[in-house]
């Protein structure tokens, strides 16, 4: 009984009855480390001592959701919603409606895009840019599954395929523990064994909007402020031009101090409290509601660290590639294949690809080499392996991040609306593909 496996399974089997994640993530990284041989007071101390891993993560969900408050404050939203309805009611035809809702996929796909590459922020946006914009998604009967596609799409794909940004770091990876592995390869090889792997997410999206979601879906539209709307319906063009402002000095810093969500999202409050755009005494307010908004995303993320911490001191997610590498016999489908199992079932649980790519490198080069595959197919595999449980795991941000903004009126479940629309709908084809690509390569 590998403790990986039976944890991992376990976090996604209560995470889909409804228990919620956090507790779930916290009794599957239990049983886990019980089951590892750690023993119980072990397990404890572990799991306590690795919560602190994604601290400064949590901690900045929380100021980034205290902006999102104060920019809804300025009457941001507000004023979006009533330009779009005049903007409409000019045309007065469903054909606009349409065209509306496409422009907002794209505009949403290329920011999304955008933060992985061309201005490396991250989710950094998701909580600035999402809840202003629930409302208009509200009037157009948009459904949010959708949204939370298009956003882990942009958080994923970018990265796995161009060499910029956070790509950069991904693809870096990548080559500097292949290399420690003894196969030193070019690192401008990566793009193209990435190509298919990334094509198939876009695929997948492209069955989200077109096909899967395509029909309405009716929200309630509420608030994200706890003051009454009347008022902060209410908005100036001096308050909009701040808002506007808060947010392009967010970007800027977050460009500059890319290991950190936090020196961006304080300055973007500061923007905001400093300039008079939300006043200074209504500074504990808008700082509760934030955490309110994004507390459970920070808590998630902190079980997440505590499992991680559990299940890497067990020793058998080395055990675990060790096994598979036993069971292939030189067959290069099923070896491709097991691959492909090893690396959905350690990303699902860790929940990061970055942390993913140094445990399966180890033993996924030589296992390539044995059963002679290409180098542009270990690249494929250890890439696609590495990246096929960011969008759908519980605990990644790539997940954690569009709920954060999708559900800041609390009407989109962070399991059923992000995390299973995004594993059917990219993680399966990536999946399937990335094991194809590598047979092929």
């Amino acid at each position: 009984m590998n403790a990986v496996i039976i944890a991992v399974l376990l976090m996604i089997i209560l995470s889909l009855a409804r228990v919620h994640v956090v507790l779930a993530i916290t009794l599957s990284a239990l049983i886990g480390g019980l089951i590892g041989g750690l023993g119980f007071s072990d397990t404890v101390e572990i799991y306590g001592s690795g919560l602190g891993g994604n601290a400064e993560i949590a901690f900045s969900y929380v100021l980034l959701g205290a902006f999102a408050i104060g920019l809804s404050r300025t009457g941001l939203p507000d004023f979006l919603v009533d330009r779009l309805q005049l903007w409409m009611k000019r045309k007065g035809d469903r054909d606009r409606d349409t065209l509306t809702r496409m422009l907002l996929f794209l505009m949403l796909l290329v920011v999304a895009c955008m933060s992985q590459n061309a201005v490396p922020v991250h989710i950094a946006f998701i909580p600035i840019l999402i809840p202003p914009i629930l409302l208009i998604l509200n009037r157009l009967e948009v459904d949010r599954r959708l949204i939370a596609c298009i956003l882990t799409f942009g958080l994923t794909a970018p990265y796995m395929l161009l060499p910029y940004g956070f790509g950069q770091i991904f693809h870096k990876t990548i080559a500097d523990n292949m290399e420690a592995s003894g196969l030193s390869i070019n690192i401008d090889l990566i793009p193209e064994a990435m190509l298919l792997p990334t094509i198939s997410t876009f695929i997948g999206l492209l069955v989200a909007v077109f096909i899967t979601y395509r029909q309405r879906r009716i929200y309630k539209d509420v608030p994200l402020s706890e003051e009454n709307h009347d008022e902060t319906k209410s908005y100036s063009v001096t308050s909009l031009s701040l808002a506007v402002f808060a947010v392009v000095v967010t970007v800027i810093v977050q460009s500059f101090y890319r290991d950190s969500m936090i020196p961006a999202a304080l300055a973007g409050l500061l923007v905001l409290f400093v300039s008079g755009a939300v006043k200074v005494k209504k500074t504990d307010e808008v700082m509760s509601e934030g955490i309110k908004m994004m507390g459970f995303i920070g808590f998630v993320m902190l079980a997440a660290a505590g499992f991680a911490a559990v299940i890497r001191e067990t020793g058998h997610v080395e055990s675990l590639v060790t096994n598979v590498a036993g069971m292939i016999n030189g067959n290069q489908v099923i070896a491709v294949l097991l691959m492909m199992v090893v690396g959905l079932i350690i990303t699902l649980g860790i929940g990061s690809s970055f942390s993913t790519i140094p445990i399966i490198t180890t033993l996924f080069v030589p296992l390539g080499l044995e059963v002679g595959l290409s180098t542009l197919a270990i690249i494929s595999i250890i890439g696609s392996a590495g990246a096929i449980g960011d969008a759908g795991a519980p605990a990644s941000d790539s997940t954690l991040g569009p709920t954060a903004g999708l559900n800041a009126d609390g009407q989109h479940d962070h399991i059923w609306d992000t995390c299973v629309p995004t594993f059917l709908h990219l993680t399966v084809p990536l999946f399937f593909v990335g094991w194809i690509a590598a047979l092929i390569l």
